[in-house]
C-alpha cells in the first residue's frame, strides 16, 4: 500500500464539500472510564499528531452529485480504535442520516475496540450494530470502503455490516488483526483481495477510481421506482421453434446471446454485486447488481447458461432483499440446465440455497421482472422466475427436467428423447397457453409479446 491517507485526506479523494456534524458532548472522567494510568496523555499525543480529538469524523458531503453521510476513520489516532465516544460520533451520524434521509458512506481504517475502555468499548460494537440496522430498516444504503487495515469490530460492523462493500486494493482486511492471529496463518487470508474472493466484499476498486465508483453506487441505489422492469428485447432467433427437441437445441447452441449481451443491451452503466456474504462467489454462473434503464435504476440478477452453485442463489437471494429495502424493481434472466448437483455443491447447501432464493422472490417487496433467455432446467431455473411476470425469448425452454433425463428415468429408448421434449410441452409457446409464462418476448409470428 501507498502512505495511509488522513480521515479528511480519505473524505476528500471522494466527496466534495464536507461539513462536519457537531460532536456530541460527552466528558470523559480522567483517564478514561478505566482510570488506565496514560490514557489521556497518550488521547493527547494522538490529537497534536493528527490534528482531530477523536479517531473518526463524521459530516455530510457530495459524493458524485449525491449528498450522503460520511464517516472517516483516522487511523493514527490510537489505531483508529472505537471508544465511547467514537460511538458517540457514530451514533450521531446515523441518526442524522436518517433524519435527512440520506445514505451512509463509512471509510473504514481501524484496528478495533479500544483496549483503554475495556469492555464499554467492545460494547460499542452494539450501537453501532443498531444504528446500522435501522438505517437499513428506513430504507437509506450503506455503502462502506474498507482502507488500509480495517480489522476486528470495526471490520464486523461498519465494514462487513455494510449493504455493499468496496476494497482497497492490498488493504489488509480481516477479523483478527496481525498482532492476534495465530502465528502460522497464512497472510494472504487477511487481505482485501481474500475477502473478494469469499464474497465477503463486493469489489476491489483502486484509489483513483473510487470517487466515481462511489458516486456511481450511491446514484444507483438511491432512485427508487415502483414500476416494474420492462422486458428486454430478445437478442436471437426471432421465430418460434417447431417442436420441443428444435427448442432444446436452440437453447443450448453456443452461437446464442447470454446474459452479458442482455445486460450490455440493457443498461447504460451498470455496478456489480459480488458474493454471498457466506463464503462464496460464483462469477461463472450468475451475475448480480444494479444498473441504469432509461433513466431508472433496476437490480438485476442473471444466470449465464452454467450450472448455478450455492453461492449464486445466495447472491442473488441477497440481491433481491437489497432491492426490496431500498425500493428498486428486479430483473432476472433465467439460464440454467439446473442447479450445480455435485458432491461439492451438496456440502455448500445447494438446496438451502435453491429455498432461500424461492423465498426471497416469493417475498419481494419490489416488482420483479423475469426473461427466459435459454435453457430453464428444473427448480434450479424456477428458483429465479418471479410468479406472474415471467416471460421467453424464442429461442428458449422451459421444462420440469431436462429431455435425455425424463427419458431415462420413465426408461424409454434414446430414440425417444425427441419425442420427450414435445410430451414435456417445453417450448415457449407451450409455455404460455399452458400459462406458465405470461408471453413471448418478441415473437416474430403472431404470439403475445410483451410491451
Amino acid at each position: 500500500m501507498t502512505e495511509r491517507p488522513t480521515a479528511r485526506g480519505a473524505v476528500a479523494a471522494v466527496a466534495d464539500g464536507f461539513t462536519e456534524l457537531p460532536h456530541p458532548g460527552r466528558e470523559s472522567a480522567p483517564d478514561g472510564p478505566l482510570g488506565w494510568p496514560g490514557y489521556d496523555a497518550a488521547r493527547a499525543r494522538a490529537a497534536i499528531r493528527t490534528g482531530e480529538h477523536e479517531s473518526v469524523i463524521c459530516g455530510t458531503a457530495r459524493i458524485g452529485g449525491t449528498e450522503a453521510v460520511v464517516v472517516a476513520f483516522e487511523f493514527d489516532f490510537l489505531g483508529g480504535s472505537l471508544g465511547t465516544r467514537t460511538g458517540d460520533r457514530l451514533e450521531a451520524a446515523y441518526r442524522h442520516a436518517r433524519t435527512h434521509r440520506l445514505p451512509v458512506v463509512p471509510l473504514v481504517a481501524t484496528g478495533g475496540s479500544r483496549m483503554q475502555e475495556g469492555m464499554l468499548a467492545l460494547t460499542q460494537l452494539q450501537r453501532i450494530a443498531r444504528e446500522s440496522a435501522l438505517t437499513r430498516e428506513a430504507g437509506l444504503p450503506q455503502v462502506a470502503v474498507v482502507r488500509d487495515p480495517t480489522t476486528g469490530g470495526g471490520w464486523a460492523t461498519l465494514g462487513a455490516g455494510a449493504d455493499v462493500v468496496l476494497a482497497l486494493p492490498g488493504a489488509q482486511v480481516g477479523f483478527a488483526g496481525s498482532r492476534v492471529r495465530p502465528a502460522d496463518a497464512d497472510p494472504a487470508a487477511y487481505t482485501a483481495e481474500a475477502q473478494v474472493a469469499a464474497g465477503a466484499a463486493d469489489a476491489l476498486v483502486r484509489p483513483e477510481e473510487l470517487r466515481e465508483t462511489l458516486g456511481r453506487w450511491l446514484r444507483l441505489l438511491t432512485r427508487p421506482s415502483t414500476a416494474p422492469a420492462p422486458v428486454p428485447h430478445p437478442l436471437g432467433a426471432p421465430h418460434l421453434p417447431a417442436t420441443g427437441w428444435d427448442a432444446v437445441l436452440r437453447a443450448r447452441s453456443p452461437e446464442r446471446p447470454r446474459a452479458t449481451a442482455y445486460l450490455d443491451a440493457y443498461f447504460t452503466s451498470r455496478v456489480a454485486l459480488g458474493g454471498d456474504r457466506c463464503g462464496g462467489t460464483d462469477p461463472d454462473g450468475m451475475l448480480c447488481g444494479f444498473g441504469e434503464h432509461e433513466g431508472r435504476s433496476v437490480a438485476y440478477a442473471a444466470q449465464t447458461g452454467a450450472a448455478t452453485r450455492p453461492a449464486g442463489y445466495r447472491t442473488a437471494a441477497r440481491l433481491v432483499r437489497l432491492a426490496g429495502r431500498l425500493g428498486i424493481p428486479v430483473l432476472t434472466l433465467v439460464d440454467t440446465p439446473g442447479a450445480a448437483n455435485d458432491a461439492e455443491a451438496e456440502r455448500q447447501g445447494v438446496g438451502p440455497a435453491v429455498a432461500d432464493l424461492f423465498g426471497a422472490v416469493a417475498a419481494a417487496r419490489t416488482p420483479v421482472t423475469t426473461l427466459v433467455v435459454g435453457e430453464g432446467g428444473s427448480g434450479g431455473a424456477l428458483a429465479l422466475a418471479a410468479p406472474g411476470n415471467t416471460w421467453a425469448t424464442p429461442d428458449s425452454y422451459f421444462s420440469v427436467i431436462a429431455p435425455e433425463l425424463a427419458a431415462a428415468i420413465l426408461k424409454r429408448p434414446p430414440q425417444e428423447v425427441r419425442s420427450t421434449a414435445d410430451h414435456l410441452r417445453v417450448r415457449p409457446q407451450d409455455l404460455a397457453e399452458l400459462g406458465v409464462i405470461r408471453g413471448v418476448a418478441g415473437a416474430a409470428d403472431g404470439r403475445r409479446a410483451a410491451r
